[in-house]
């Protein structure tokens, strides 16, 4: 596709992993995660910008290894996934319509899962299409509240959710696909105004819908594909996941 770019989220450092190495570079079935993520944008693309920040060079030779064609932002100070897309906003070129925006500790997901996303982008002639799964326990996630045509009304973040929408098992994956048309507009509205003063790429959908634009949902039926890695035993969960499909 070559109206489509895709940025793989790769700069932060992975603390709960108890290790020096960045965390994309920590290895399942014998390679680093992250190029289990560029390999499946690559399948579907090859405008792709992977945005490093913690141990760039090691992440970046990693990756070149495979691929010298992958282009790389740097997002020097982890300010939170919005600021990081931000970082990589100059290396979109100007023929691009659309961004998927992936994250390099999400190995499990496809480029067909990725391919479906974009499918249902255009066809719905979405502003945003956020990449949802079903949780059978969704404890602990965003909770995607739609309304009667299909659409996001809203994400409810546990803490804030009543009994009602705590039994929705519908959650926000983090991958979402976004028109060049509106990125900028909404990523500059996104404020640190929270306990990690960071920038979160979450926002884009609030700001989405309060600006009247039309914001989707593409609902993924394998809730494995957007299994992410912060912990030694996730890896360890899904390097089994991996093993077991081949």
């Amino acid at each position: 596709m070559k109206n489509i770019c895709i940025i793989i989220l790769a700069a932060g450092k992975g603390k709960r992993m108890n290790s020096s190495k960045a965390k994309v570079l920590h290895q399942i079935c014998g390679k680093p995660m992250i190029l289990f993520v560029v390999d499946a944008a690559r399948k579907v693309t090859s405008n792709t910008v992977v945005v490093v920040g913690h141990q760039a060079q090691e992440v970046k030779k990693s990756i070149e290894k495979k691929y010298m064609d992958v282009s790389f932002a740097l997002q020097e100070e982890q300010r939170g996934t919005g600021h990081a897309l931000q970082c990589a906003l100059p290396m979109i070129s100007s023929d691009i319509e659309s961004v998927v925006v992936l994250c390099g500790d999400v190995p499990m997901i496809s480029s067909g899962k990725i391919n479906d996303l974009i499918y249902v982008h255009r066809k719905e002639d979405n502003d945003v299409t956020v990449m949802a799964v079903e949780q059978d326990d969704p404890y602990g996630y965003g909770r995607i509240v739609l309304d009667n045509n299909g659409f996001i009304e809203k994400i409810v973040e546990e803490v804030d959710a009543d009994d009602e929408q705590k039994k929705i098992k519908m959650v926000n994956s983090g991958i979402y696909c976004i028109s060049c048309d509106i990125i900028d507009d909404v990523l500059n509205e996104i404020s640190d105004n929270n306990n990690q003063k960071e920038y979160y790429l979450t926002d884009i959908v609030p700001i989405g819908i309060q600006k009247k634009y039309r914001v989707g949902v593409m609902l993924n039926e394998d809730a494995n594909d957007v299994l992410g890695i912060n912990t030694n035993e996730q890896l360890q969960k899904i390097e089994a996941l991996i093993q077991e499909k081949h």
